[in-house]
């Protein structure tokens, strides 16, 4: 295989369907970024459940030496730990628990906000200012009265957290970003597709003496098709570079020197760069996809051998 004729015939391809080309990866660009969006939108509301909770879940915190909960006479007793387990257990509302510990709920604290946020709180500040806590999965997020009702008033209770009314609003925002990023990338994709098949049928219609002679001496169809996959590759790569720049600076100029930086804001976990590279890897395996595959797809339509 004669690979000058190859890259000869891709710089040539470029050229004669340069607008195409560019229509292309703008198309792609956009719809990357879009669909990055949407993984790293993903990744915040994972976090945020992560250290919230999620909608079909209360919290039960135990009691501990500062607590001044009338249920409550310094930390709870194992006793009446055993108690409050029990009960829950018993309750057909719950479908799941897990206990954290005071270290668990320390250790979240460090891992999810930033060690400057942690560095800055009371030197006191530790594991024995945090409480420990049982997480209750609920069978129905729409029934909860009657777990609430029956452990609010238990010894050894400090308090019940609804979680559901804290964090609804903050899934609410996320979700609807997350699904109008997702709903408009769908849609970029599709035109980024046709686009891809109108350019293939345009250079096999502005190369169809050269293929028609290619034909005539036995060239193979992979010899044929290589143009037109280089350019895909390239059309792809530079979408995929694109894309990954804007994410780049959407991280960098909205997360890290943005809503990192207010102190406000900073009760609640962020994104970091580990976000953006899981978003980088979905955005680099699906950029060649949308070229590569409808390219060899049509491939075989316009360009047999």
């Amino acid at each position: 295989m004669q690979l000058t004729y190859v890259f000869s015939e891709l710089g040539q391809g470029l050229r004669r369907n340069l607008s195409m080309h560019v229509a292309v990866v703008l198309t792609l660009f956009v719809s990357l970024t879009l669909v990055g969006l949407g993984v790293l939108l993903n990744q915040e509301a994972e976090k945020t459940e992560k250290r919230f909770g999620n909608l079909s879940q209360i919290t039960v915190y135990f009691c501990n030496k500062t607590s001044s909960s009338p249920n409550c006479n310094g930390d709870a007793t194992p006793a009446q730990r055993k108690a409050i387990l029990s009960v829950i257990d018993n309750n057909p509302e719950v479908a799941s628990r897990y206990l954290e510990s005071k270290q668990e709920a320390y250790e979240k604290v460090k891992e999810l906000f930033s060690e400057e946020y942690v560095s800055r709180l009371p030197e006191s500040f530790g594991p024995e200012s945090l409480r420990d806590s049982v997480w209750i999965q609920l069978e129905d997020r729409d029934e909860f009265e009657g777990i609430t009702s029956a452990v609010e008033g238990l010894d050894g209770v400090h308090s019940v957290t609804d979680t559901r009314k804290r964090v609804k609003p903050i899934y609410t925002i996320i979700d609807r970003l997350q699904w109008g990023a997702v709903a408009t990338a769908i849609f970029l994709i599709f035109a980024a597709l046709l686009l891809v098949a109108n350019t293939i049928r345009l250079a096999a219609f502005a190369r169809r003496r050269e293929i028609g002679i290619m034909r005539l001496v036995g060239a193979s169809t992979l010899y044929v098709s290589l143009p037109f996959l280089l350019e895909a590759l390239v059309t792809a790569f530079i979408g995929v570079f694109l894309a990954g720049a804007a994410l780049a600076a959407f991280m960098q100029f909205a997360i890290v020197d943005g809503v990192q930086e207010e102190e406000f804001l900073q009760w609640m976990p962020w994104i970091g760069w580990p976000e953006y590279f899981q978003a980088l890897l979905a955005v680099s395996t699906l950029g060649p996809m949308l070229t590569l595959v409808p390219t060899l797809l049509l491939a075989r339509k316009y360009l047999k051998v």
